[in-house]
């Protein structure tokens, strides 16, 4: 089971700013707040979701094929989460509609290039 996943960031300040607020629609806050790490969650025992300064001191970088799902409570909720993304500076990568009969999703990349969706299955 994923305890948190971890996104690298070049501008932490910045990032956090875009976690902040677009976040907040699925009911979560900070959790952790360090100099070079924030996580955000609903529950400090549930997933989190957390951005980071690299420790090797290089870049941060985009993984090729990567993308963290963040489980929307309704359509409404999906459609509510994307758009707040879009408003923080997200870029759009789909948005949110039906995929296939019971999965209703809106991607969009982050202010460093991750991928993210918000979905709902049902």
């Amino acid at each position: 089971m994923i305890g948190y996943v971890t996104l690298g960031t070049n501008d932490l300040q910045g990032s956090a700013k875009f976690y902040d607020g677009l976040l907040t629609v699925l009911g979560a806050s900070r959790t952790m707040d360090m100099d070079t790490f924030i996580a955000w969650g609903n529950d400090p025992a549930a997933p989190m979701v957390s951005i980071i300064k690299p420790f090797d001191g290089e870049p941060a970088t985009v993984g090729n094929g990567v993308m963290v799902s963040l489980l929307a409570s309704s359509k409404e909720q999906v459609d509510a989460v994307y758009k707040k993304a879009i408003e923080l500076g997200a870029k759009d990568e789909g948005e949110p509609g039906n995929r296939g009969d019971n999965f209703y999703a809106g991607y969009f990349r982050d202010l460093d290039g991750n991928k993210l969706n918000a979905f709902f299955i049902g």
